[in-house]
C-alpha cells in the first residue's frame, strides 16, 4: 500500500490521504472544486464540478493512472436540482475514453467548505 500525495491537488483539509495505491487500485478521496494553487473555492456548481473532476485527475495521475482508468465515481451535491450541468461538464471530462465510469449521485445537506459538489473514484493503475 502507498500512499499518493501530490502539490497538483488541494492538501486534505483533515486526517486523511489525498489518495491510496493498493496493489494497482488506485482509491482518491472527495476532491471538491478548490483550486490548488490558491486554495479558494471556485465559485459556480459547474467550476466547482470541474475543478473536483480536475482534482482527481491530478491524484489519479500521481499514483500512475489517468482519467480514462477511472472505474467508479460517486459524487456528492448540495444541488441535485444542477444534475444536468453535471453530466455535462462529467461527460467533457471523460471524452475520448472507451468507457464512462461507473457512478453514483448522492444529494446531501452540506459539504466542507460549504461547496456544492464533491467527487470521489475508484481507478486503475496503467
Amino acid at each position: 500500500m502507498k500512499v499518493i500525495k501530490t502539490a497538483k491537488a488541494p492538501k486534505p483539509l483533515g486526517p486523511y490521504s489525498q489518495g491510496i495505491l493498493y496493489g494497482n487500485l488506485i482509491f482518491v478521496s472527495g476532491q471538491l472544486g478548490v483550486d490548488p494553487e490558491t486554495g479558494e473555492l471556485k465559485d459556480s456548481f459547474k467550476e466547482q464540478a470541474l475543478q473536483a473532476l480536475k482534482n482527481l485527475k491530478a491524484v489519479i495521475e500521481a499514483a500512475g493512472g489517468s482519467r480514462c482508468s477511472v472505474v467508479k465515481v460517486t459524487v456528492y451535491t448540495t444541488e441535485l436540482e444542477k444534475f444536468g450541468e453535471f453530466n455535462q461538464v462529467y461527460r467533457e471530462f471523460f471524452k475520448g475514453c472507451p468507457f464512462l465510469p461507473t457512478r453514483a449521485v448522492v444529494e446531501v445537506k452540506r459539504l466542507p467548505m460549504n461547496a456544492k459538489v464533491e467527487v470521489e473514484c475508484v481507478a486503475i493503475k496503467g
